[in-house]
């Protein structure tokens, strides 16, 4: 184990959030603050004020030149000609086995540039990926190790951060970025993006400033009692939106027409595998990821069979958690698709009991 954990990579901020008493955890491939007070504190200052993340274990690539579109295209399922410079879009990269090698932010940084952001347990996978799919010629660089990436959440965000910028942050619409100075450092990317459903921005540094414009925001967000938050409430308010996880909610082997992501498959073009996932479109998936509350007491985690009310298992969670917002189990899980309407009855098993729940159609919370 010892040796395992000599491997893990470190975020540039590790030695502060060691100093900040956060309790730091493996996480795809890094040590990561998993909480620095306890999840549902930092749960509820990211849905009633404002919080931060420090998430640079994410990965960035650039794809440039006069074949970006073209390459970018046929690896991802989004149709990214309808971006604009200063637009962002979510995708997904398709396998050739009908599954999902992982999915991604597409933002058109210039007029022949594009910023993909992936999962930091996937950055070698889909470097390769991408890589081996580039007959085209596109220049490609990863610049994962050299950028840092800070999500600063919640309803009082857009207040905190105005103090540092002249960027007007109220006319950035949602999936829209612009770059700009911000608490003195020049070029940073700031985008109205985020996994919270709370509102935001995500900013992307280069490592060498990004200690002090951590320590920049802190200052400015005093009044509003601004709080590092870890990975914990992370994903509890990803999961109250219901916004899938890559390794639990997707996979390898979960198509995106299973997943509920057919809004962000578009066939007006031919994408890897694009013909595959069109017949599955047209003929119908045989198991579908929905959403669930439990009606009886029980919280659901990843794993748990579902049950209809025989006792015949129909699927399984594959994210589960206690929503601090709502106070009741919720969860996300593939079952077939018979059961998947809005309002089914289902059963959950929980330590051997079945536990009554129904299906529901995410987002949980709606602010």
């Amino acid at each position: 184990m010892e040796e395992l954990l000599t491997d893990l990579k470190k975020v540039p901020l590790n030695d502060l959030h060691v100093s900040l008493g956060a309790k730091m955890v493996p996480f795809a491939g890094f040590y990561m603050p998993v909480r620095y007070s306890s999840d549902v504190e930092e749960h509820n200052t990211i849905r009633k004020g404002v919080g931060v993340f420090d998430v640079s274990h994410m990965g960035e690539f650039i794809i440039k030149g006069p074949k970006a579109l073209a390459l970018i295209q046929k690896v991802t399922s989004n149709d990214a000609s309808k971006l604009v410079i200063g637009k962002v879009q979510y995708s997904c990269l398709p396998n050739d086995q009908g599954g999902i090698v992982d999915d991604l932010l597409v933002y058109r940084t210039g007029e022949e540039e594009y910023l993909l952001v992936v999962n930091a347990s996937n950055i070698d996978k889909d470097w390769k990926w991408i890589s081996q799919h580039n007959t085209e010629g596109a220049d490609m660089r990863n610049i994962s190790d050299s950028i840092c990436l800070f999500a600063v959440q919640g309803p009082k965000a857009a207040a905190v951060l105005q103090k540092l910028t002249d960027a007007n942050l109220a006319s950035l619409e949602y999936y829209s970025f612009t770059k700009g100075e911000i608490g003195g450092v020049k070029d940073v990317i700031i985008s109205a993006t985020g996994y919270t459903g709370a509102g935001g921005f995500e900013l992307y540094i280069p490592n060498k400033d990004a200690e002090q414009l951590w320590k920049k925001i802190f200052e400015a967000g005093k009044q509003e009692d601004i709080k590092p938050i870890g990975l914990g409430a992370r994903d509890t308010l990803r999961l109250e939106m219901g916004f899938c996880l890559y390794g639990n909610d997707i996979d390898d082997h979960t198509s995106p027409i299973e997943a509920g992501l057919g809004w962000i498959t578009k066939f007006t073009k031919d994408f890897i595998n694009s013909k595959n996932l069109l017949s599955q479109k047209e003929k119908g998936v045989s198991k579908k990821l929905v959403g669930f509350e439990m009606v009886e007491r029980g919280i659901p985690r990843s794993h748990y069979e579902i049950v209809n009310a025989k006792e015949e298992v129909i699927g399984e969670v594959s994210s589960g958690t206690q929503s601090p917002s709502l106070g009741i189990g919720i969860g996300m899980g593939y079952i077939k698709t018979e059961y998947a309407q809005p309002g089914t009855e289902i059963f959950i098993r929980i330590r051997n009991k079945s536990l009554k729940a129904k299906v529901v159609k995410p987002p949980f919370y709606k602010a």
